[in-house]
């Protein structure tokens, strides 16, 4: 599975919905198919799915789309304090490399739709992106949103010093760099061959203002407990979506999966409801990140995918994917291997 398909915090949503409603959004559009009631938003303790924030910044897409820069206004909202404990554990963490480590290693209590992959080389830390298994029409809302959360977070913590040095992104320069400068207070590359911050490792290795090795210890505690605890929720929806994964679910019966589990399709059901999903949702999940996989890491032929998956036909298969990334499966795998598939691989799908 995507390493962004986590339960989380509905304090994202919240944060989102406050912008929606800044530029004449209101809920109603904002929640549309999400699940997520208005009142819900008001209650810290709910934990939301991945796909519930992931149907949220669609309907931001769709409705505020010709708003410049939407994603970095979305991410100048998200402060240290937006995190909970995670966040009070970075911001007394002895320094900023120090609070990065922090973040990676409680990564699922993040709002974060991409992978921080993190590496030093010489004086600078580099940052890649990994906006993998992304639909392709959120990938610039979120990568601008994940970036902007980043430079806020560091300047919370380190205000007044400039860290980042470089950036760069994989999609096209969308008319309003000027904006991204302002912000990040550098001038981004588009069109690069990854997402990257890179950033000055001097500056990430000062003692930060709020360094306190008690305090972040008693916040640490805290970000394993509440992990522990969202963990367990989401434990029997993980077991499902292993069973989808594999050949016994690949049909979509939801009886087979209750079989394999020795329960009945009316306990399956409630059990997925207690974790704030369903059925149909888990299986559209795995369905994606099959898909993405297999379309970018092999020659299957779309028909063959679509068997694979479980559709009686490749064009309900070539429907989905319009759906999940806004491109036909042809036009997804040239994207994912920079290239056309070999002759005669591709018999569906265009």
């Amino acid at each position: 599975m995507a390493n962004w398909q986590f339960a989380r915090s509905i304090t994202s949503m919240r944060l989102m919905a406050e912008l929606a409603e800044s530029h004449g959004l209101g809920l109603a559009d904002s929640l549309r198919d999400t699940g997520v009631a208005a009142t819900d938003l008001d209650n810290p303790e709910a934990v939301i799915s991945a796909h519930q924030e992931l149907q949220m910044i669609r309907n931001l897409v769709d409705g505020l789309g010709d708003v410049p820069g939407l994603g970095l206004e979305a991410g100048a909202r998200y402060h240290f304090t937006s995190f909970g404990a995670l966040g009070f554990a970075l911001v007394s963490s002895p320094t900023l490399r120090d609070a990065l480590d922090v973040a990676l290693g409680y990564f699922k209590l993040t709002f974060a739709f991409t992978e921080f992959q993190v590496s030093d080389a010489g004086d600078e830390t580099l940052i890649r992106v990994d906006d993998a298994g992304l639909p392709m029409e959120l990938r610039r809302f979120i990568l601008e949103r994940d970036m902007r959360a980043l430079v806020t977070v560091q300047q919370d913590l380190f205000p007044g010093v400039e860290i980042l040095r470089r950036a760069t992104f994989s999609f096209a320069d969308p008319g309003y760099g000027h904006l991204y400068e302002d912000v990040l207070s550098v001038r981004p590359e588009f069109e690069a061959r990854c997402n990257l911050a890179v950033l000055d490792r001097g500056q990430l290795l000062m003692p930060l203002p709020q360094a306190n090795p008690l305090a972040q210890k008693v916040a640490i505690e805290q970000c394993r407990q509440m992990l522990d605890v969202r963990m367990a929720r989401t434990r029997f929806s993980a077991t499902v979506r292993d069973l989808l994964a594999q050949e016994l679910g690949q049909q979509g019966e939801m009886e087979a999966v209750a079989s394999a589990l020795n329960t009945s399709v009316r306990t399956l059901r409630r059990r997925l409801a207690q974790e704030g999903t369903g059925y149909r949702e888990l299986r559209d999940e795995v369905r994606q990140t099959l898909a993405a996989e297999l379309l970018g890491h092999s020659y299957l032929s779309v028909a063959q995918i679509a068997d694979r998956l479980g559709y009686a036909e490749p064009t309900s298969f070539i429907n989905a994917c319009k759906r999940w990334y806004g491109l036909t499966p042809l036009r997804f795998r040239r994207q994912a291997t920079g290239k056309a598939a070999p002759s005669g691989v591709l018999r569906a799908g265009h």
